[in-house]
């Protein structure tokens, strides 16, 4: 039961969170900061991380949260815990591209085992069943089941970063035979392997837990999985400063290179 409560509401939040961002972005201007890691800031960032955290505080006081934009609780230790990136892909946000998402999920003993992931620009709503199924709510209110791809490894789909894309990255993808190729922003890569919209997603760059565990959720429901790029074992989560190493999102049946 607790775990459905936690769907309904980590949903909910998202939603809410999103109409916030929404609002801000439709603004002829807003203010962009930058923070200590020179990554931007906006108060959408501030006022969907705000809403997010008083409503799980509410909802689930007995629950720790660990979320982008509050420092202080990137020191919380715990078997259980929320994890929020209450707005990712601030870059996209900010030159108003669309790519960027509401990101909440539960870790459980290191896994994601519950997320949601909302791009309210796309009109696009992920997220974890119950039971840990993900699936694709439509505009229309309707509900479908999403599942990865069977892939063809001679004609593979690969997505990758708009803003983070390199000659490490090239190189990588150029060991698969690839016949179309998608660039995302945001977690919502996770969620186009997740649909069935590519095969494959490697990532050789920093990120932190907040990125993908919302992702990395919604793929792990679709049958897919998210691998370290270095030994092609799972990513976990509650690492030392919440820090990711580099990694690989796939939909199985493919059989990775190595870097």
């Amino acid at each position: 039961m607790q775990n459905e409560n936690i769907v309904n509401v980590i949903r909910d939040l998202s939603l809410q969170a999103g109409a916030r961002i929404m609002e801000i972005y439709g603004q002829d201007d807003f203010e962009v900061r930058t923070k200590s890691d020179d990554s931007p800031v906006t108060k959408a960032d501030e006022a969907a991380d705000k809403l997010i955290f008083a409503g799980l505080t509410a909802a689930f006081p007995d629950i720790p949260i660990v979320t982008e934009e509050q420092s202080d609780s990137h020191s919380v230790v715990a078997d259980r815990f929320f994890i929020v990136d209450p707005l990712d892909g601030t870059k996209e946000f900010v030159h108003r591209r669309g790519d960027f998402t509401v990101n909440i999920a539960l870790i459980e003993d290191g896994v994601p085992v519950l997320g949601v992931v909302f791009a309210p620009d796309k009109g696009r709503l992920f997220y974890t069943d119950k039971n840990g199924k993900s699936v694709e709510e439509m505009q229309d209110g309707s509900v479908k089941p999403i599942r990865v791809s069977t892939p063809d490894m001679a004609a593979l789909t690969v997505v990758a970063s708009k803003s983070h894309r390199d000659q490490a990255t090239d190189d990588y993808i150029a060991k698969y035979n690839v016949e179309n190729f998608r660039a995302a922003g945001s977690s919502l890569k996770f969620c186009l392997v997740a649909t069935g919209e590519a095969d494959l997603y490697p990532r050789l760059g920093r990120t932190m837990e907040w990125d993908t565990a919302a992702g990395h959720a919604v793929l792990r429901g679709a049958g897919g999985d998210v691998v370290r790029f270095d030994t092609h074992e799972p990513l976990t989560y509650g690492k030392p400063i919440y820090e990711n190493p580099f990694f690989i999102a796939y939909a199985p049946g493919i059989q990775l290179e190595k870097g």
